[in-house]
């Protein structure tokens, strides 16, 4: 075994006898000598560490940020809703990102192997999975959009861009620039931009309700979502060894096509006030715990933390990779990507309220999915030359960010599954729950579709995530310790755990997260869609999918205590379920060894330090927090 430097590790009977043991009331495991190396060592790894950061930022910077920032921030006010969400992006975003990084990282598992760090809690990472697939059953069924809108970009004329016969008659041609909208014969009721009857009323044709059923699934949607489904499963046929490479296209790309778009919207009329109307604070808003309850939903979209992607991804990564760097770099793009795409669709925006001479830019358009294929089409109608290929680009550059967001998502599905069956294939699993995924989409590109995708993503994709969150934050941090947790980063990235991430991890960020989740409980109102109330079975799918996925956390915990045979109460063996098992750790046999030997010398050092200044338990959790114990241990890291 390598040796580590500047340690010096006697052997003694003592040592010898709590490696064979599997844990200790302080939540430093042990490891059993005899235990084989754990099968996660032969995991495939990233061809490069360009690769994994590529697919990081193609994950993260997707439609949230295009797609959803931008009418998250239209429905809270604009500018009210930038500050809170910056300041949730530093405060929660950022360490949730970081830690599920290091987690992926130092285990080298999936989002529910992970909980070898507290069995009691497995169900977590099943939980997380109802979440994760809840969201890619709708998000492919937006790429289907996006190909629909691509391929009839290619008509002499954009289908959206002027009205036809049988269209409303407040209808308003969207190639129109302001004067000749003024002209228009259209006065009657307000009007209506062609781009949004083309989008409601031709390619959803969307119900008004859905009392009476969501209807059958569009043909020609069908075959974009299939072709989508298509494109997903190829890109993850061979794991990271082909969505590596793809990567590159998928992270870059969008940016050349987005600046584009935004270079030209800048140029049109009415587009200042619609940036001023973004980037302008409100800060009586900063009052409104609506306003962030809605920037930490956003948050949690945008970095698709919680729903094992992140922990996926940097599973296949080398034990020493520097994924400290690597997670600045992702969050950060995150933010810009953000910001850039609310500037390109509110200026869009302010050009649409210019032409349709309304004043209040809150109310040129219905928010959700519309804004991205309602106001982008309307704006590109307006460009003088070929629009066609604007329009091809930009519903390219909006497929790119669905699939590299979808490869991850569905990636961490599949990852999960072949880590429960190591002995399938890896494709074998993806064909299937592609298959599956294909299958499931189909209600969501019926007449009442958009009607259950807020309703899937209001239960599943948000109030059931950020639950499972909130008590993963808890687990690592309050049950298994920030002490132990930071032991285990220094140890892999050889960094100090510094005063932010401490107070982040410890107190911050859940405290934040359980205050906004009470504010959600108590101002809790059913969710409508365009103002409508959902029919009382829809409403009660809704909720079983919310209570099917926090109720693995209960059923693995009582699974779990009950499958230990031992002779101890029900609250010793809650309590042994509690700490991490044997199987906690690096997952190479020498990694695994050097990492015990580190946390008992790191132990040691703080314990001498609390012993020698009497330090009672509260001031002990105290200068753990604001790392006050000098605890951490240089290690040679080519010896490693």
């Amino acid at each position: 075994m390598p040796e580590i430097a500047t340690i010096s590790y006697p052997e003694s009977k003592k040592n010898d006898e709590a490696n064979s043991s599997h844990g200790n009331g302080n939540g430093v495991v042990q490891l059993n000598a005899s235990q084989p190396e754990n099968a996660a060592q032969n995991r495939p790894e990233w061809s490069n560490k360009l690769e994994f950061l590529m697919s990081c930022i193609s994950m993260s910077v997707g439609l949230g940020n295009v797609w959803r920032f931008p009418f998250t921030a239209y429905e809270n006010g604009g500018g009210a809703f930038l500050i809170p969400y910056l300041i949730v992006l530093f405060v929660i975003g950022r360490p949730l990102y970081y830690l599920e990084m290091a987690l992926g990282q130092f285990t080298s598992r999936s989002s529910v192997k992970i909980w070898e760090v507290s069995p009691l809690f497995k169900g977590i990472g099943i939980g997380q999975l109802v979440g994760t697939t809840s969201v890619v059953s709708y998000y492919v069924s937006l790429i289907a959009l996006t190909l629909h809108y691509i391929f009839a970009s290619f008509a002499s004329e954009l289908p959206w861009a002027t009205c036809k016969d049988n269209w409303a008659d407040n209808c308003v041609d969207s190639s129109l620039v302001v004067n000749e909208m003024r002209d228009s014969n259209s006065t009657s009721g307000q009007k209506v931009s062609s781009s949004q009857i083309y989008f409601l009323d031709i390619v959803l044709k969307e119900k008004d309700s859905i009392d009476d059923g969501i209807g059958a699934p569009d043909w020609k949607l069908t075959l974009w979502l299939l072709l989508a489904w298509v494109v997903i499963f190829l890109v993850l046929v061979r794991g990271v060894k082909s969505s590596g490479k793809v990567a590159y296209f998928l992270a870059i790309f969008p940016y050349v096509v987005l600046i584009i778009i935004l270079v030209r919207a800048l140029t049109l009329e009415g587009a200042v006030d619609g940036v001023i109307f973004f980037i302008k604070p409100q800060w009586g808003e900063l009052l409104n715990p609506k306003v962030w309850k809605e920037a930490v939903v956003q948050c949690f979209f945008s970095l698709a933390v919680g729903m094992g992607p992140v922990i996926m991804y940097s599973s296949y990564n080398n034990f020493k990779h520097n994924s400290y760097r690597d997670a600045m770099i992702v969050t950060t793009l995150d933010t810009f990507t953000s910001l850039l795409g609310g500037m390109t669709i509110f200026s869009i925006l302010g050009n649409l309220a210019h032409n349709l001479g309304i004043e209040d830019i809150s109310k040129v358009v219905k928010s959700g999915t519309g804004l991205a294929f309602i106001s982008y089409p309307d704006a590109i109608a307006k460009f003088d030359i070929v629009p066609q290929l604007f329009s091809v680009l930009f519903f390219f550059m909006l497929f790119v960010l669905g699939v590299g967001s979808a490869v991850a998502l569905h990636g961490a599905i599949i990852t999960a599954f072949w880590d429960a069956f190591p002995k399938r294939k890896y494709w074998h699993l993806a064909l299937i729950l592609s298959t599956i995924g294909f299958c499931t989409g189909l209600v969501y590109i019926t007449p009442g579709g958009q009607w259950i995708l807020d309703l899937v993503d209001h239960y599943g994709g948000t109030f059931l995530i950020y639950v499972l969150a909130i008590i993963e934050m808890v687990a690592i941090f309050w049950i298994y310790g920030l002490d132990n947790w930071c032991n285990d980063i220094e140890f892999m990235v050889q960094r100090r755990v510094g005063l932010y991430w401490r107070l982040c991890w410890g107190l911050i960020t859940p405290l934040f997260m359980i205050a906004v989740f009470i504010y959600s409980l108590v101002e809790y109102k059913w969710p409508t869609y365009s103002g409508q109330q959902y029919p009382g079975e829809a409403l009660i799918c809704g909720i079983f999918v919310f209570i099917f996925g926090i109720l693995q956390v209960l059923i693995w915990a009582v699974w779990t205590v009950t499958g230990d045979s031992t002779k101890e109460s029900v609250w010793g063996k809650i309590t042994k379920a509690a700490k991490p098992s044997s199987q906690w750790g690096p997952c190479t046999e020498h990694t695994r060894k050097a990492w015990l030997k580190y946390k008992e010398e790191a132990k040691s050092r703080r314990d001498d330090i609390i012993y020698a200044k009497n330090h009672s338990s509260i001031v002990r959790k105290l200068c753990v927090l604001f790392g006050m114990y000098d605890d951490f241990i240089q290690l040679d890291s080519t010896r490693l």
